[in-house]
């Protein structure tokens, strides 16, 4: 089997947290306990820990999001750097400043170019500095014309494939789902997550994971516990992450008289999201502007039905009726889907049950394995010859 070395350009990485970050992770330890050679070129952080084969630019503060560092693209020994390492191909994960630095080096050292799609960059655009002027269209343009001077796009779900298709991008598209690693979520200490925030016994749990920004609607979400706490008094909602919008959603719980029934428990760590997950009954994701929901995953493989908006990468993580619902963008509908969870045992057995048995299908391992046949795929379309390495 050939030996790979890979180059991975990302605008964001850790220590920051997010679903691109997490994909990265887990696709390079992968890829790495394949045999195969990983690079990675990422921002600095003020608190980053200098790790083997990752390269940091000097970058600054995000005004509009201060956990979140820009790049410069720019380094004086870079060019020097890439060509001693001999890369096959590179792998980049935006298509903005470091994204654009590893396009910019494809094309100079003669190597297949391959882009993640990870982001509906039309839904964030709140997030980009001095952004007034990036429309929707603006950001399609820029995701079509960067799509479309790569060797191969990746998509994490079918959907997104087909929304690239629809915006103009003619490159090929193949579908690999972020994997996760099952047997990590499905020993959770069930314990743990009453212990950690000092909840009462023998509530009705209902988590959400993720950023604590605007697109991910829990505005929606704090209405329709709303209503479901109306019904199960003992019901309680655990918002796990942070983001700008943490203080207005606290202020919105207070408004809506369910504060004490809503936790929000901060960052917690990737090696404690297991408990997390085992200490709840339903996964609840409101979001509608994922490309996947890795969360989704991670919580089925812990036995979690999941109710989800039936929104882009969503829709294709849960099977409705099987081991969820999915439901429209209506509050009505949302609400009484969990407390049809709640309320029937026999049906919340058997969503469990099928939850765990599906996760299987996003396992690390499986998608590694994709990913690198889309490799060889895209190497052996490229005229270039290049070097063949074994193990």
């Amino acid at each position: 089997m050939l030996v790979l070395r890979i180059g991975i350009f990302t605008d964001s990485y850790l220590p920051y947290t997010s679903g691109v970050v997490r994909s990265i992770e887990t696709f390079s330890e992968g890829l790495t306990s394949a045999g195969h050679e990983v690079y990675i070129f990422a921002p600095n952080y003020d608190d980053c820990r200098k790790e083997a084969k990752v390269f940091r630019f000097s970058s600054i503060k995000s005004p509009t999001n201060r956990d979140f560092c820009m790049a410069l693209p720019f380094a004086l020994d870079f060019r020097a750097t890439i060509e001693k390492l001999d890369l096959d191909l590179i792998h980049v994960h935006s298509p903005f400043m470091l994204g654009r630095l590893g396009a910019k080096y494809a094309k100079k050292l003669g190597v297949p170019l391959v882009f993640t799609f990870h982001t509906l960059y039309e839904q964030y655009v709140h997030y980009v500095p001095f952004g007034g002027a990036l429309t929707k269209e603006i950001a399609q343009q820029i995701s079509r014309k960067f799509s479309n001077r790569c060797d191969r796009v990746i998509v994490p779900t079918k959907v997104v494939g087909e929304y690239l298709q629809e915006i103009g991008v003619t490159t090929p598209i193949s579908v690999i789902p972020t994997g996760i690693k099952v047997a990590r979520f499905a020993r959770g200490d069930a314990g743990w997550l009453e212990r950690r925030f000092g909840l009462p016994g023998g509530e009705k749990i209902l988590v959400f994971v993720g950023r604590l920004g605007q697109e991910k609607n829990i505005d929606f979400l704090l209405e329709s516990f709303s209503r479901v706490n109306r019904e199960i008094p003992d019901a309680r909602l655990v918002l796990v992450g942070t983001g700008p919008e943490e203080k207005e959603l606290r202020e919105k719980a207070e408004e809506q008289g369910i504060a004490g029934q809503v936790t929000f428990t901060g960052l917690i760590s990737p090696k404690e999201m297991a408990h997390c997950y085992a200490g709840s009954d339903i996964f609840v994701f409101p979001s509608v502007t994922e490309t996947q929901g890795i969360v989704i995953a991670e919580a089925k493989a812990a036995g979690l039905p999941v109710v989800a908006i039936d929104a882009f990468g969503a829709s294709e993580m849960v099977e409705d009726g099987v081991d969820g619902f999915l439901t429209e963008l209506d509050q009505g509908q949302f609400s009484r889907k969990i407390l049809s969870l709640l309320e029937d045992a026999e049906k919340y057995k058997k969503m469990s049950v099928a939850a765990k048995k599906n996760a299987k299908k996003l396992s690390a391992e499986v998608c590694v394995e994709k990913l690198v046949r889309c490799y060889e795929q895209v190497l052996a379309n490229k005229s270039a010859p290049r070097k063949k390495r074994r193990r």
